[in-house]
């Protein structure tokens, strides 16, 4: 397992080395905040998070998932982040499941996006 953990964290840095920086993509775009309530199955305390994306910013929109026994899963923003820019609105709410394996408690977060254009 620690061996799989290791191959996919760097496949996430190559991850955000291929996606650029934010500025590159989205010159118009002075920063997004993404705020969330991170819950998990069998837990009942919920962890609220915050992630802030700036002009310098690699322009991956891809939460981990925090569940020690997941591996491939996370929370992919990058549809809804880049749909808000298009349509230049500021604010948008949603939920995400995770579907990552092989952990059986998966997580979910019910987010807020505000992002400020320049």
């Amino acid at each position: 397992m620690n061996i799989r953990k290791k191959e996919t964290r760097q496949e996430r840095q190559q991850q955000r080395l291929d996606a650029g920086i934010m500025s590159e993509h989205f010159p118009e775009v002075a920063s997004i905040v993404i705020s969330m309530i991170y819950s998990q199955d069998g837990i009942e305390k919920s962890l609220p998070r915050t992630v802030n994306f700036y002009p310098d910013s690699y322009a991956l929109f891809r939460i981990d998932c925090l569940s020690l026994g997941c591996v491939d899963g996370g929370f992919d923003l990058s549809d809804v982040i880049t749909s808000m820019i298009r349509n230049r609105k500021e604010t948008t709410k949603g939920k995400l499941v995770c579907k990552g394996g092989p952990s059986t408690d998966h997580a979910t977060i019910v987010y807020e996006i505000a992002i400020q254009y320049a």
